[in-house]
């Protein structure tokens, strides 16, 4: 007798969930490495030993004071060369004469430079004004990190959350160049003349931009190329893949952990003794890279709807690059023209060294949110192969 259960069999093809439906909220987690798993703990406990450093070893702090190549921090360099260095190993540079043959990557282009140069700053102006309109100096260190774009550092918020390496180091490699460009004139127009009320005039040359950003950028990028070149042409590109780039890529960790040490040393006495101010200094911050990065995300995925599933121009890849590059400062300058500018003690360069003490747990954070977003929103990962073919 056949029965009257009408309730489908697990078995039935057509009552299995997609597998963006089922996948759970852990298995983002599990899909990470060790190094990541911990990325979040370690770097509370680098912030806690920098600041330690700083209030308690006063003379440790003063050498680091002391090392500068013109004004450039040495210990910083030092640093964030050493972080970025596997990142930019990773980059496939063997794909970029493709991309630029294709039209996605000049609309990403265009929409980076709208978000880099006239949202960012601006927004990053507007938010200063409203947070810190009694505190004059410390604004001003505030819009010297606005206007200071995109840090080679995406790129590790970017590998963690799955985005494409390729166009991120193309959208890094593209606004550090504009940053020697307009990094001055943006200082004199925002500080100088819409900024005001501060009691120095604030003057930047070409040539320290160009040094910072050749530094800070140049040698890594350098450095990537050929470690992966050589590595390649010695052992093989299979050697490359599957066992340096493993072997040598938690380095970056190290080099971000003594980056964030560093930089807490360096500013960690004076955020215990000026914490009103300091926690003044949060909002602003915190707001910029909390609605930056979630506007250029959900602008990317409101086009990606708009689009459907042919094209793929803006799809999650990609989207994630631009949000984090969208959303990212170039701290390390800001801090070297405060320095420079205004002196090592000054309200300015305490403003602006905040700027990454917020920027590095806010953006890791936001990793997350990308992660979570990509299976959430339904938002589909073309294989790389597939993607380019079409678009070519």
């Amino acid at each position: 007798m056949p029965s009257n259960d009408t309730t489908p069999r697990n078995d039935d093809p057509s009552t299995k969930e997609s597998p963006i439906h089922r996948q759970p909220n852990s298995g983002i987690w599990r899909k990470l490495s060790v190094l990541d798993r911990l990325l979040s703990p370690l770097i509370l406990l680098a912030m806690i030993l920098g600041v330690i450093l700083s209030e308690f070893a006063p003379r440790f702090r003063e050498r680091l004071n002391t090392v500068h190549f013109d004004s450039v921090s040495v210990p910083i360099a030092i640093g964030l060369v050493v972080m970025m260095w596997p990142v930019l190993t990773k980059v496939q540079y063997e794909k970029l004469p493709g991309l630029f043959s294709s039209r996605k990557i000049w609309i990403h282009i265009g929409i980076s430079l709208v978000l880099n140069w006239l949202i960012g700053p601006f927004l990053m102006l507007g938010l200063a004004w409203a947070t810190l309109p009694d505190l004059p100096t410390y604004r001003t260190g505030v819009i010297m990190v606005g206007i200071a774009r995109c840090i080679a550092m995406v790129m590790i918020w970017n590998s963690i959350a799955q985005g494409d390496a390729e166009y991120c180091a193309i959208l890094v490699v593209l606004n550090a160049i504009l940053q020697i460009i307009l990094y001055s004139p943006y200082a004199l127009l925002f500080i100088n003349v819409i900024g005001g009320h501060d009691a120095q005039n604030i003057h930047v040359s070409y040539r320290d931009v160009a040094i910072s950003v050749l530094i800070y950028l140049g040698i890594p990028l350098v450095a990537g190329l050929v470690t992966r070149y050589t590595v390649w042409l010695c052992a093989g590109k299979q050697f490359l893949e599957k066992k340096f780039l493993p072997f040598f890529s938690p380095i970056a960790l190290l080099g971000l952990l003594y980056t964030i040490i560093v930089l807490f040393a360096y500013q960690g006495h004076q955020i215990l003794h000026n914490l009103g101010p300091v926690f003044r200094v949060f909002v602003p911050l915190i707001l910029y890279f909390v609605i930056m990065w979630t506007s250029a995300l959900m602008f990317m995925y409101y086009l990606s709807r708009q689009e459907g599933r042919q094209s793929q121009i803006f799809c999650y890849d990609v989207a994630v690059s631009q949000a984090f590059t969208a959303a990212s400062n170039n701290f390390e300058l800001a801090i070297a023209v405060a320095i420079a500018v205004y002196g090592v003690d000054s309200q300015q360069a305490l403003a602006a060294t905040i700027g990454p003490l917020v920027e590095v747990p806010v953006l890791l954070a936001l990793t997350w949110v990308a992660l979570l977003s990509k299976h959430k929103l339904g938002w589909q990962r073309l294989d790389d192969s597939v993607e380019r073919k079409q678009d070519v």
